[in-house]
């Protein structure tokens, strides 16, 4: 799967107000806006998980934000709010640890994103958005219009939502796992490089659901495989 196009905006809206890209493209004739980023590009295990989310146009600028600055609770409360604005939707796209292990996590993400769309495309009767927002450098395999954001979740309110979805369904997910590799404690810090994760990892060794392609989990595979040959890992 080749990169997305790295796209550019000819006219930057106005700092501050996190509608301002959605009311310039609402402006232009764009009637379904929206915005996509995922979330667990950094943890040593599970899936990295996006979003891809149509505000209204009545929707409170302001009130979403980025989620790695909000609370689980305020997630929680945030997306139970989403569920209730007249006209919001949204879809997720899911990529596990052995795809991302296949084609690197840059790519995940953007795939993710991908399915994210697809998936409201497909909640919404195969119908895409008339304009994306994608949160990063890199715009998403679709042929759709599009512009690539960087920092995009602290400068669009779309993004910003589907930062906050895209996070409470990854931790929904890790939370599942958890019951499934309890030694690992996945419901604790979500799969992250913790120095307790990290630590649990050496002892038990990965599961199926870590990225074996990430460097602490190749070393923790490298030092189980010399202890069963007896060889010293120095």
């Amino acid at each position: 799967m080749p990169l997305g196009k790295r796209t550019l905006w000819a006219r930057e809206p106005a700092v501050g107000d996190s509608l301002a890209f959605e009311r310039s493209l609402w402006g232009q004739g764009y009637r379904l806006v929206a915005g996509t980023d995922e979330a667990g590009r950094g943890p040593l295990a599970g899936p990295v998980v996006a979003a891809c989310v149509i505000l209204p146009r009545q929707c409170e600028a302001g009130i979403f934000k980025d989620s790695k600055q909000l609370t689980p609770e305020r997630r929680l409360e945030l997306v139970g709010r989403l569920r209730a604005l007249p006209g919001a939707s949204w879809g997720l796209g899911v990529v596990s640890a052995a795809e991302i292990d296949r084609i690197n996590i840059l790519q995940a993400a953007l795939l993710a994103m991908k399915k994210a769309v697809q998936d409201l495309a497909g909640l919404s009767g195969g119908l895409l958005p008339d304009y994306l927002l994608v949160d990063g450098k890199f715009t998403v395999a679709l042929p759709l219009p599009q512009q690539a954001l960087i920092r995009g979740d602290s400068r669009s309110a779309s993004i910003a939502a589907a930062s906050v979805v895209a996070k409470v369904r990854r931790d929904e997910i890790m939370a599942e796992l958890h019951q499934q590799y309890p030694q690992y404690n996945f419901q604790q810090h979500k799969g992250y490089g913790t120095a307790e994760h990290r630590l649990l990892l050496q002892a038990h060794g990965p599961c199926p659901e870590h990225r074996h392609s990430f460097k602490p989990v190749r070393l923790a595979i490298a030092a189980a495989t010399d202890g069963r040959t007896g060889e010293d890992p120095r």
